[in-house]
């Protein structure tokens, strides 16, 4: 283990595969949880998750016992509609192909929701899919509308699968498009440099919590956070051997995790 628990005074946590997967909780959340408030560690949800809005992950946790403000959560879609003005200063229009949770933040971001002449096209994980919105998405893209993605996940966890997630959805668009998006999400380190901003802790005394090198340990370290992962998601053993970048400490689940910090002191 490269990193003294004991420094650490913020978490950028990860949702699908740490906390859940699917429907159901992973191991020792509400514990967890109660661990961080008795050492007053300071903590953001960060999910790439884009179909759903920021309440739908705080109903969750209340569920499981975990309750949470909606200002601790930070959902890609969110991030995407925070950074939208800083890639188009003069947009309006936007085209969103996607679920509730993107609908809802591009529209609370003042945006108008539009199905042709959009000046930006906002793409995510979309449940409801069809052949159609890729058309018309492609059609805007390729009118000169910029291609902005909310996660280039390809997959997400199941409780015993993996599904195609929104990178599946962006790629089939660049695939179309001939223009490659624009990701806001994690690996992208938009969300963690706006976690660390919300809860105004420095880079080096915060770490990110997650379940996949190439989204949530890749995207920490770019933000210069610290990297724990546990293995209740994508990553495997075989996976976490084979590769080149390796998080600061390697954790089976929260239970784990908790257990350790608590012997740290």
């Amino acid at each position: 283990m490269n990193l003294n628990l004991t420094t650490l005074r913020a978490l950028v946590i990860d949702v699908d595969g740490v906390l859940l997967r699917g429907k159901q909780p992973l191991p020792g959340v509400a514990a967890f949880f109660e661990f961080l408030r008795a050492r007053q560690i300071d903590f953001t949800i960060a999910t790439n998750n884009s179909a759903r809005p920021a309440t739908d992950v705080v109903e969750k946790l209340a569920r499981m016992g975990t309750p949470v403000a909606e200002t601790q959560v930070l959902t890609s879609a969110q991030a995407t509609a925070l950074y939208l003005p800083r890639l188009a200063p003069n947009a309006k229009r936007v085209l969103v192909v996607g679920g509730e949770g993107l609908l809802q933040a591009v529209t609370r971001a003042g945006y108008e929701l539009v199905d042709a002449d959009a000046d930006v096209v906002v793409a995510g994980i979309d449940l409801t899919l069809t052949y159609d919105k890729l058309r018309r998405a492609t059609r805007e893209i390729r009118r000169g509308a910029l291609f902005v993605g909310s996660n280039g996940d390809k997959t997400f966890p199941l409780e015993n699968d993996l599904a195609p997630g929104a990178g599946s959805i962006l790629a089939a668009l660049a695939a179309a498009s001939d223009v490659a998006p624009t990701i806001i999400g994690k690996p992208e380190r938009i969300m963690f440099d706006l976690a660390v901003e919300r809860m105004g802790i420095a880079p080096q005394f915060t770490a990110t919590l997650g379940d996949r090198l190439d989204t949530d340990i890749e995207g920490g370290v770019r933000a210069g956070l610290r990297s724990i992962l546990v293995m209740t998601g994508v990553t495997t053993p075989a996976i976490l051997a084979q590769s080149a970048l390796q998080p600061d400490c390697v954790f089976a689940d929260l239970n784990a995790l908790r257990e350790t910090w608590e012997r740290a002191g």
